[in-house]
């Protein structure tokens, strides 16, 4: 049972209506991101995904809404978040990533995606809400992210995640050893503004060159100007007709 009255939840559409999620009306709530990089996974039906930190599922759902036929599991350890994305229709399991139970650490995925915290909290103050802190606030290295992700990555399988650029630093010197075909898509707000966000996609055993893409441009325009949405055509076709970002 959800530990919480449904008045205290909201049940909010994503892809235009496609899918929708139960989530918490305070707190954690997912945007655009965990769409973005849903998006960005290059899946085939048949293949097996394992989303780590799942929340309420928004990033696996939204892949198994473009992609039928996954086989996809979810690991969250806020018990809140796990059983919602259970209720949305997830295979979840709660459990910390660092502490991940036997029968899940002998499995092995063709893809792993990743939307962890953004903010290290050695150089921050934490959030109010327990699940809006467990969610942007890292107490878990980021190096035990990318580690738990190649562990379980079949030869040859891909680890997507979506982070902030400051961050990329950190997230090279986690790969390091560990994966290798790295590429990188810089996010960026709008055309002539420096990238926020990225997305990282590297292999397990790859042996390809670092790439660094073109930027993903967002929004139209140089500035926001009026309220509304602002996104390009392409970014409107990922958001709302689910189509894949990297295509």
């Amino acid at each position: 049972m959800i530990s919480t009255s449904d008045t205290e939840l909201t049940y909010d559409a994503f892809l235009g209506g496609k899918l929708h999620l139960w989530q918490p009306r305070r707190g954690y709530r997912a945007g655009v991101d965990p769409v973005l990089l849903a998006a960005s996974v290059e899946a085939k039906a048949g293949q097996s995904v394992l989303d780590l930190g799942c929340g309420v599922g928004t990033a696996a759902l939204c892949l198994s809404a473009r992609v039928p036929g996954l086989k996809v599991l979810g690991i969250e350890r806020q018990s809140l978040y796990a059983e919602l994305a259970i209720r949305n229709g997830l295979d979840v399991v709660r459990a910390d990533l660092t502490k991940l139970p036997a029968k899940i650490n002998q499995l092995r995925f063709d893809h792993v995606l990743a939307n962890p915290p953004y903010f290290d909290r050695r150089e921050g103050d934490a959030a109010a809400d327990p699940g809006r802190e467990g969610a942007l606030g890292i107490d878990t290295p980021l190096k035990e992210w990318v580690g738990t992700a190649a562990r379980h990555l079949r030869h040859k399988g891909y680890l997507y995640m979506i982070h902030r650029v400051e961050r990329l630093p950190d997230i090279l010197a986690a790969a390091m050893g560990q994966l290798g075909s790295i590429e990188i898509w810089p996010l960026c707000p709008r055309a002539g503004k420096a990238a926020e966000l990225l997305i990282f996609r590297a292999r397990k055993n790859g042996k390809a060159k670092f790439r660094l893409q073109a930027p993903l441009i967002l929004h139209t325009g140089t500035a926001h100007v009026v309220d509304g949405d602002s996104y390009r055509p392409e970014i409107q076709a990922v958001l709302r007709e689910g189509m894949g970002l990297l295509q």
